[in-house]
């Protein structure tokens, strides 16, 4: 039987180069996005390439609960995952005591509150099959505390703490979770900074890296993978640095 990956926010960046890893190896694919002409792009594309699999784009908008809600009900109809990705993320630099009011419930609503609520609602059937693996999108502004990271940092906290948890919660039912901690990676939220590409991750990489860790043995489980640039001294100094 042919596996499944679900991957939120998986039009761009990091979100499409999983998508694109899983495909290549035949697994059908499911994902979501608040933009509907990229979801029909990425299906189309998707389909052209891998013409055996059978591909899923729900339009949502994760910040809100009922939309979460929704995409679960549409995932479920489509297939239960063996692999779950809670990659939707928002970024908006600013400090704790100066961003504009409403940055914290947004952030905090997309980066960790969707991963949450998606979760919940598909891990029992994950938990009765007894098999998963769940990655959740960190950051390294999620171990690492730098000017101007403001909510977005204190959501990546919370969203390594979480998965700490989930971790341990799920180890007696033979269900696997990933942390995902990546630096600068060149995604849409660096379009437009007048830096080299070169500077930057690139989002292949950290697919490998996810393919790499759900295809080992079902004995072993990497807990946490932490990627940086080895340029990260060169983009700090750019004074707005960014880990979306």
């Amino acid at each position: 039987m042919r596996k499944t990956i679900l991957v939120t926010g998986g039009t761009k960046g990091i979100g499409r180069a999983i998508l694109e890893r899983f495909a290549k190896e035949g697994f059908d694919i499911m994902t979501c996005a608040r933009n509907a002409q990229e979801l029909a792009s990425l299906k189309a594309d998707l389909t052209e390439q891998y013409p055996s699999i059978k591909i899923l784009t729900v339009q949502a908008d994760l910040s809100l609960k009922s939309e979460v809600e929704k995409l679960a009900l549409e995932v479920k109809g489509f297939a239960i995952p063996d692999v779950l990705v809670n990659n939707t993320g928002v970024f908006m630099p600013g400090t704790i005591h100066e961003e504009p009011v409403g940055n914290f419930e947004l952030m905090m609503q997309t980066n960790l509150f969707s991963a949450y609520y998606l979760t919940r609602a598909l891990v029992m059937e994950m938990i009765a099959r007894k098999s998963g693996h769940i990655f959740s999108m960190g950051s390294i502004a999620g171990l690492t505390a730098y000017p101007n990271g403001g909510s977005y940092a204190v959501s990546k906290w919370a969203m390594l703490g979480m998965t700490k948890c989930l971790r341990e919660e799920l180890k007696p039912h033979q269900i696997k979770v990933t942390s995902i901690l990546a630096g600068a990676t060149y995604t849409s939220s660096w379009e437009g900074v007048d830096l080299p590409i070169d500077r930057f991750m690139s989002a292949v990489d950290v697919a490998e890296s996810v393919w790499g860790a759900y295809n080992l043995s079902p004995r072993t489980v990497v807990e946490e993978i932490i990627y940086q640039t080895t340029t990260w001294r060169y983009l700090k100094s750019y004074g707005s640095y960014q880990n979306p």
